[in-house]
């Protein structure tokens, strides 16, 4: 239905509508909004001639005023690398430890450490850095050629059993399956568990020690604490990097696995290196 109506009460035709009795006044716009809405549209049309607006086949229309966007970014970038490059700089010719010791220089080598990190790490360690199985948390204490700042750096320099790297982190767990028998490892087992846990049988435990000071000992020494002159691991905290249990220990003294890390120095730099130590270092479990 659209016939014309006049409203009674307003006096305003109406838009010639009607739906369930209910009709529409046809009131013009407002001024203020009219003269807006032709605004727009000449605001509209200057910008396309001034701006980068039309596509194109090949392209599109560049404006008249020549801007980019793309250019705004290189300029900021470059801005960006101008303020980076004194840090760099500062970083490069400082030790970890002098690092760690300036606030500035701290603050902004975990920063680009932890952008380091997630590039290259997160695959092995995680991204919180927490390792899984066969690969070390990277936030508790326990490390095997030691946790200061330093020492963290020269393990992520040359690696660990890297061997294309001639000062890689090298430990050699021998495979006492072919030294000793079934029992004894399952004694030795029980002994090693028993360091830090309970374990299946007691009994195991006191001739598994007698096994562990005859073949363990010059490693891990004799209180199992391990030596971090050679990697061989603490026995006496219940970190286990590839399970824990006598079953899994077991599994280890038999066959062990030995992990492989690459050296990082010819891929990232001495200066990367650094800011991944002090990001590292900085996790809560460095020495």
């Amino acid at each position: 239905m659209s016939n014309e109506h006049i409203d009674e009460v307003s006096g305003i035709s109406t838009t010639g509508h009607e739906w369930d009795g209910i009709r529409e006044l046809n009131n013009p716009l407002p001024r203020w909004w009219v003269i807006t809405f032709y605004i727009t549209i000449v605001w509209a049309i200057g910008y396309t001639i001034a701006y980068p607006a039309w596509p194109m086949l090949t392209s599109a229309t560049k404006g008249v005023l020549g801007y980019s966007s793309r250019n705004d970014v290189k300029t900021e970038l470059a801005a960006a690398e101008i303020a980076k490059a004194k840090y760099a700089a500062a970083i490069q010719s400082k030790t970890v430890s002098e690092i760690a010791g300036d606030d500035a220089l701290r603050e902004f080598a975990v920063a680009a450490g932890s952008a380091a990190y997630k590039v290259n790490c997160v695959q092995c360690h995680a991204s919180g850095a927490q390792g899984s199985k066969g690969f070390p948390n990277l936030n508790d204490d326990d490390w095997l050629w030691g946790g200061t700042a330093e020492q963290i750096q020269q393990t992520i320099t040359h690696g660990i059993r890297f061997a294309s790297a001639p000062d890689t982190r090298l430990s050699e767990m021998p495979a006492f399956g072919e030294v000793i028998t079934g029992d004894q490892i399952a004694q030795v087992s029980a002994y090693v568990t028993s360091l830090s846990g309970p374990v299946q049988n007691a009994s195991l435990v006191e001739p598994g020690a007698q096994v562990f000071a005859e073949n363990c000992v010059a490693c891990h020494g004799d209180n199992a604490k391990g030596n971090k002159e050679f990697g061989a691991p603490d026995l006496t905290d219940a970190i286990w990097l590839y399970g824990s249990g006598e079953t899994a220990v077991a599994a280890q003294i038999r066959a062990p696995k030995h992990g492989v890390m690459p050296a990082w120095i010819e891929r990232l730099g001495e200066t990367k290196v650094k800011e991944l130590a002090v990001y590292i270092h900085s996790l809560g479990g460095g020495e």
